[in-house]
């Protein structure tokens, strides 16, 4: 008979974090068990991941400034870990996870303190600042991809892949088959540059696809998320191209957009790939040149090396080299199939129950009765280490 236990999931405000973390906390809860979460003030604010969740606060300071800004920082951190003792002498959980981010720092480093077991999940295709400063603490370092940079040969043997969990409407798309294409038909175009936005996107996206030929211009249908301050300008040059699109600062309805979505065009954040992959949609990655560690041109490596993306570096990303790669996915509806099918087959939709199967097991340290057990490697599932 399973035992309810206590987790804490930690993790950055932004959505690569919090996307993962509430698709475990939805398995945690669905398995009868309790979670909260610890954030920052855009965490615990994000739209729709948490509703019903307690959330905390903790101070977090980033490394960086100078040996004043470093100053700053460490008096953050020593701030917030005591605020998660404190939290854990109410709250007793069984196990603290971390999802990466600088706010997921003091409650792991309150875990330590307490003695409670710990693990971090990457979302990224190179192992992030705050893993790498606690990956030889942890009890157990969860991975989303095969290899893993920045990850040391010495973790091998706590090293788990389980993918990266996505929300329950995406992962509903696996079930759904690739929408129709038809020759004359509307080719629906998603653009998105994630949780953030991306104004290269809104710069190029337009004037690359206004370089289509005619009669395939006239087929497309695109939704686009915009920021702010590039909504009404893109707005205006889509209409001056005479191109039929949709725009929104934000996209609640993403899930939904996915499942319509013949091409995406997109950053390649690890949320991003995960729902493509889980999906089966084919992309055009530009990955954010400013990421750290350059990790978005790693993520995006799996997948156009399988054959369901083409990557465009954001220097080489021009409107003639976008129209180029278009017309290479677009005007061959067999290829487009193929290359859909590809992307699919990268994806890890069993990402939620195996990261909560492992994050069960370290509970299990605590003295209550077994649960689940850990996903264990097997050959096709070793994480590679550099």
């Amino acid at each position: 008979m399973s035992v309810a236990k206590h987790f804490v999931l930690a993790a950055g405000g932004t959505g690569g974090h919090m996307v993962p973390a509430a698709a475990l906390a939805a398995e945690l809860i669905r398995r009868g068990h309790h979670v909260a979460l610890v954030s920052d003030e855009r965490g615990v604010r994000f739209p729709g991941l948490f509703e019903g969740i307690q959330t905390h606060i903790l101070p977090a300071g980033r490394l960086g400034g100078g040996p004043l800004g470093y100053l700053k920082a460490t008096r953050a951190m020593l701030k917030g870990r005591a605020m998660a003792i404190e939290l854990y002498k109410s709250f007793r959980p069984d196990a603290v996870i971390g999802f990466g981010g600088y706010p997921a720092l003091p409650a792991l480093l309150g875990a330590f303190n307490q003695k409670i077991p710990t693990a971090v999940h990457e979302q990224n295709a190179v192992l992030g600042r705050v893993n790498r400063l606690v990956a030889r603490k942890v009890d157990a370092i969860a991975t989303s991809y095969a290899e893993v940079e920045r990850l040391g040969g010495k973790l091998r043997d706590k090293t788990y892949l389980v993918g990266n969990p996505v929300r329950d409407a995406v992962l509903a798309l696996r079930a759904k088959p690739y929408p129709l294409l038809e020759e004359d038909g509307i080719f629906r175009v998603l653009v998105t540059g994630g949780s953030q936005g991306a104004s290269v996107l809104s710069r190029v996206v337009p004037d690359g696809l206004s370089l289509l030929p005619l009669a395939f211009r006239r087929r497309l249908q695109v939704t686009h998320q915009a920021r702010i301050e590039d909504i009404e300008a893109c707005r205006a040059k889509y209409a001056d191209l005479s191109i039929a699109a949709d725009l929104a600062t934000y996209l609640p309805d993403l899930p939904e957009q996915l499942a319509w979505a013949h091409v995406v065009i997109a950053r390649a954040g690890a949320s991003t790939l995960a729902e493509l992959t889980c999906a089966g949609r084919p992309a055009i990655l530009v990955p954010l040149p400013s990421a750290t560690d350059d990790h978005q041109t790693v993520n995006a490596r799996e997948m156009t090396q399988a054959g369901g993306a083409r990557t465009i570096q954001q220097s080489s990303f021009t409107p003639v080299e976008l129209a180029k790669q278009m017309q290479k996915l677009g005007l061959d509806p067999a290829a487009l199939q193929n290359a859909a099918a590809r992307a699919r087959a990268c994806g890890r939709p069993e990402a939620a129950s195996d990261l909560a199967d492992l994050v069960e097991s370290l509970g299990n340290t605590r003295g209550d009765m077994p649960i689940g057990a850990p996903q264990r490697r097997n050959p096709s599932q070793k994480a590679a280490f550099a």
